[in-house]
């Protein structure tokens, strides 16, 4: 956890994200080992390693720890409260935020100099999260933020899908209430980095009128959202159905990739809401990549700030992102 090495000596990737538990403490990985240990065996037999030459050379990730992976345990700032050294330790170590929320640089080592700007993940863009007031969560009040780590949404501004519903479901949503004040706290300590692909300002609720507003000329993206996306979204991006099923205002309407816009529609996504469980299904089997994009650049052009102009390449592309 600590070194990214198993004990038989072979060296790990950092897919296992040890460069950021190498922060946490041995108290905290013997109690990780504790209750791992004292679940049930399973056995099952490991998929056989596929990686070719010279990938498959591991020994090699000892010069890439030797820069990348300092081995240090986390060490509190005396000049900063106990509440944010606590979220610190929580958002660097225990819940490895920049492992999907900062981009990599050319070895594949997080990119620091661009702490929290966001990056795309396994398919899924996880956003920015530095104290940015324009593309990152600046403008959140604190009650906006505990709410969306805790319950994967806050009003107004989206609901947790993909990497990030997971993390919420088997994570968050279980974690003391203090730790979650306490990650809000250092985060909104981040120094702010803008991310230049996203819009500073996002576009208001739509007309409530098909007739109206943009991307009234996209026939297809249009037809499969009336029949397909309507009922829960409406016609304003504002679901009379659940807050949870809101996308107006939301980062993933207003992103011009389209990233996320995407992957819900082909894998769909689940909250828990007050209401009970709130699902949007998968159409990835029932549309075709066609269709998914021209979908994605109707409700990006109709809810967003700027269209997006994908193809049906690119959604095929993204389910290749999100399969491996």
């Amino acid at each position: 956890m600590q070194r990214g090495v198993r004990p038989d000596g072979t060296r790990l990737y950092p897919a296992v994200p040890f460069p950021s538990y190498t922060r946490m403490t041995d108290a905290d990985a013997l109690a990780i080992k504790a209750y791992l240990f004292s679940l049930p065996a399973v056995h099952a037999e490991n998929l056989p390693n596929t990686l070719g030459f010279p990938f498959n050379q591991r020994w090699l990730m000892l010069f890439w720890s030797a820069f990348f992976n300092d081995n240090a345990r986390f060490q509190p700032n005396p000049a900063q409260s106990a509440e944010w050294n606590r979220g610190a330790y929580v958002a660097e170590a225990l819940a490895h935020c920049g492992e999907c929320h900062t981009s990599r640089n050319f070895a594949f080592a997080l990119d620091n100099r661009n702490k929290f700007r966001g990056a795309v993940t396994a398919g899924w863009y996880a956003f920015n999260i530095s104290s940015d007031k324009g593309s990152g969560i600046g403008a959140w009040s604190d009650d906006e933020l505990r709410n969306y780590l805790s319950a994967g949404h806050a009003p107004g501004r989206g609901t947790a899908a993909g990497p990030m519903g997971e993390a919420v479901d088997q994570s968050f949503n279980g974690i003391a209430s203090s730790d979650i004040r306490a990650l809000v706290t250092y985060v909104r300590s981040v120094p702010p980095v803008a991310s230049p692909d996203l819009p500073a300002k996002l576009a208001p609720p739509a007309p409530d009128s098909p007739k109206r507003g943009n991307a009234t000329a996209e026939a297809v993206g249009k037809r499969v959202f009336e029949g397909a996306c309507v009922h829960c979204h409406d016609w304003t991006g504002v679901s009379q159905l659940s807050p949870f099923a809101t996308i107006a205002g939301t980062r993933g309407v207003n992103d011009r990739s389209a990233t996320n816009v995407v992957q819900i529609v082909i894998f769909g996504t689940t909250r828990h809401t007050p209401e009970g469980v709130l699902s949007m299904p998968a159409f990835g089997d029932a549309f075709s990549d066609t269709e998914i994009a021209a979908v994605a650049n109707y409700v990006t052009a109709r809810f967003g700030a700027e269209p997006s102009k994908l193809t049906d390449k690119d959604v095929a592309e993204f389910r290749r992102q999100a399969a491996d």
